[in-house]
C-alpha cells in the first residue's frame, strides 16, 4: 500500500517511562509521527503482576488509547508484550509488540547462537522470549534470567552508571550470564536501555545488546509503512499518564529532554 495515508496520532504504552525508549527511536525513524504515550504508572511495576492481571491492563490501555483515535499500537513493555498481545488485538487496530521485534533483532546479531535475554520477572516466566528466540533463530541457546532491582531505580530517576546504587543493581542483574557464553544480551523491559552504559560496562565488548524498545520501534514503522498508515506533516508528542502527572512530566523532561515541554494529561 502507499506511504502518507493516514494522519492520526500512534498509540504507544508501556508501564511507566520505558517506553519513552520505543518512543525516542520511532520519533527518529518517523520524525511526522504524531504520538500519544500512555504511561500506566498508577500500576507500575508489571513484573511481579499474574498473567491475568497483564491481559486486564493490556487490555484498558489498549482501549484507552483506541477511544483517542489512535491509527495502531505499539505495546512498548516487554511485560505486556509478552502476557497481553492477544488483548491487544481485540482492540481491532493494527499492533505490534517488543518482545518479537527483539528476539528477530537478537537473533539476526548473534553470530555464536548463544543470546542472553534481561527481563521482570514476569516475562521470564511467560516464556515469550524463549518461544519468539526458537522461531527466529532454531537451534540458538537462550539463557533468561528476571529481575525486579532495575525498574524501581529506573521510576525513580536513577539511570546514571556512575550511582553506586545503579552499579550494583546492575552488577547484580548481570551476574546470572557471566561464564554464560552469550555473545548478544537483549534488554527485554524497555525500561533497561536506559542503563546501556551501566551494563555495556559491567558485560565489556564482546556482549552485543539489543535495546528492546528500538528494536520495537523500527518493527512499528515497517508495520505502519505495510500498512499505509504513515503520518505527514504531525510530530507531536502527548502523554496520559494514570498515576502522578507532574512526576511523569519530570521523568519526561530527564528522559527525553528534546521533547520537552509536551503536555501530560491525567487520564
Amino acid at each position: 500500500m502507499g506511504a502518507y495515508m493516514d494522519n492520526r496520532a500512534v498509540g504507544i504504552f508501556d508501564s511507566g517511562v520505558g517506553g519513552l525508549t520505543a518512543v525516542r527511536a520511532l520519533r527518529a525513524l518517523l520524525p511526522e509521527e504524531d504520538i500519544l504515550y500512555f504511561a500506566d504508572t498508577a500500576h507500575v511495576p508489571y513484573g511481579k503482576r499474574s498473567a491475568a492481571e497483564l491481559r486486564e491492563l493490556s487490555a484498558a490501555a489498549a482501549g484507552l488509547l483506541r477511544s483517542r483515535g489512535v491509527k495502531a499500537i505499539l505495546v512498548a513493555c516487554g511485560t505486556a508484550s509478552s502476557e497481553g498481545m492477544d488483548a491487544v488485538r481485540e482492540a481491532g487496530l493494527p499492533c505490534c509488540g517488543v518482545v518479537r521485534a527483539a528476539a528477530r533483532e537478537a537473533a539476526r546479531i548473534s553470530r555464536n547462537g548463544r543470546i542472553g535475554v534481561l527481563s521482570t520477572e514476569a516475562t521470564a516466566a511467560s516464556g515469550a522470549f524463549a518461544r519468539e528466540l526458537a522461531a527466529a533463530a532454531p537451534g540458538a541457546e537462550a539463557v533468561i534470567h528476571g529481575t525486579g532491582l532495575l525498574v524501581p531505580l529506573i521510576e525513580a530517576g536513577r539511570c546514571d552508571a556512575g550511582d553506586p546504587d545503579v552499579r550494583a543493581a546492575v552488577a547484580a542483574a548481570a551476574a546470572p550470564f557471566s561464564g554464560s557464553g552469550i555473545d548478544t544480551l537483549i534488554l527485554g523491559c524497555t525500561h533497561f536501555p536506559l542503563l546501556s552504559q551501566a551494563f555495556a560496562r559491567e558485560l565489556g565488548e564482546g556482549v552485543a545488546l539489543v535495546d528492546s524498545g528500538a528494536a520495537g520501534a523500527r518493527a512499528f514503522a515497517a508495520l505502519l509503512a505495510s500498512e499505509g498508515l504513515l503520518s505527514e506533516g504531525g510530530g507531536s508528542l502527548r502523554c496520559l499518564v494514570s498515576g502522578d502527572a507532574a512526576a511523569f512530566a519530570a521523568s519526561l523532561g530527564r528522559l527525553l529532554p528534546e521533547a520537552a515541554p509536551s503536555p501530560v494529561e491525567k487520564a
